[in-house]
């Protein structure tokens, strides 16, 4: 739960996928409305057991070169944020772990109704569906089109 002292925290998950740049248009348009801060959080995949040796540092270094080239991309073409506060984070793990524990200190929770992985006949994607069933604050599910 958040603290009550504390602004409002929108939380918003990217992939680069353009429902994730909807979602991302809808967070800021909310901040701006809430006045709350904005955590922008992209996810990125790492090995469940780690590599060790030489060869896993340099696997962990790749990924994440990778994973903040990604965001920086994402930012770039992001909408303005002007006045807002806005923190952009490359987290390694899950997306939906990493999303919903951001969820436990957030006022809201926008995720895009698919990513780039999975089918894209779903009408909502797995970590969508996640952050929609375990999520701590309420979530604001973007569809296509919206």
């Amino acid at each position: 739960m958040t603290d009550p002292n504390s602004p409002p925290r929108i939380v918003v998950g990217v992939d680069g996928s353009d429902l994730a740049t909807n979602a991302l248009e809808f967070a800021i348009e909310e901040a701006r409305l809430r006045k709350a801060e904005l955590h922008v959080t992209y996810a990125y995949p790492v090995m469940a057991m780690p590599v060790t040796g030489s060869t896993g540092k340099d696997y962990y270094d790749q990924v994440e070169v990778e994973a903040r080239g990604s965001l920086k991309k994402i930012k770039d073409a992001a909408p303005s944020t002007a006045g807002l506060t806005v923190e952009w984070l490359g987290v390694p793990g899950n997306p939906s772990e990493v999303l919903i524990e951001a969820s436990r200190d957030a006022t809201l929770l926008v995720v895009g109704s698919r990513g780039i992985g999975g089918f894209r006949g779903l009408l909502m994607g797995s970590v969508s569906s996640q952050c929609v069933h375990y999520s701590h604050c309420p979530v604001l599910v973007v569809r296509e089109g919206h």
